[in-house]
């Protein structure tokens, strides 16, 4: 709801949901902005599974959602036919995420909401003494490792010309993966943003 004035409403709002998996969120996110914003959205949800997508594409055929589509497909090789102005992504796993990422910063999406999941890049390369407290222990390791990779997201959005929060978005008792990311462009790259990225990821 915060995010929607970023939105154009002068033409038709393009939104892909990268990993839309059941497409609980899709359709959700349809029903809001169309159903009861009466705005003029087009929704694409994405994902690798056949199946589920054509279980997906009939379920909002019976619904009449005639802006919502689903397909099969990679985010990395996923190509839009018009501008895109919103990715979500919901636990899209691992690299997954950094993928949508980066599409959405080639796009130039004016909003980002990412919420990330199982994130196991930068665990077996985490290698520091002064550490060794919290790295000794696999699940300590774990879970410092997803911290470390959401704060490098969040850097590098803000590096590439985003306003970034990273929030819990829903109570634990529902998930644990409860951290999203949300991003908006202010169209203001940052080269101290970068610099201090590579600082970090340095030591």
């Amino acid at each position: 709801a915060d995010i929607v004035d970023e939105l154009p409403r002068d033409r038709v709002i393009h939104i892909v949901d990268f990993g839309c998996g059941k497409s609980y969120l899709t359709f959700g996110l349809y029903y809001y902005l169309v159903k009861q914003l009466h705005l003029n959205v087009k929704i694409i949800g994405l994902d690798l599974k056949d199946d589920v997508i054509r279980f997906c594409e009939e379920v909002a055929r019976e619904l009449e959602y005639d802006g919502l589509t689903f397909l099969t497909g990679d985010i990395q090789s996923y190509t839009a036919g018009e501008p895109i102005d919103m990715v979500v992504t919901l636990h899209a796993c691992d690299v997954a995420t950094d993928a949508a990422i980066v599409q959405a910063i080639g796009w130039d999406c004016r909003v980002l909401l990412t919420v990330p999941c199982c994130q196991h890049e930068l665990f077996s390369k985490i290698r520091n003494d002064r550490m060794h407290l919290l790295t000794k222990h696999g699940i300590l390791k774990e879970r410092l490792s997803a911290l470390i990779t959401d704060a490098i997201r969040g850097q590098l959005l803000e590096a590439c010309g985003y306003d970034v929060d990273v929030m819990e978005f829903i109570s634990m008792e529902h998930t644990p993966k409860n951290l999203m990311i949300r991003a908006v462009r202010n169209g203001h790259p940052d080269r101290k943003k970068y610099a201090e990225y590579l600082t970090f990821a340095k030591d």
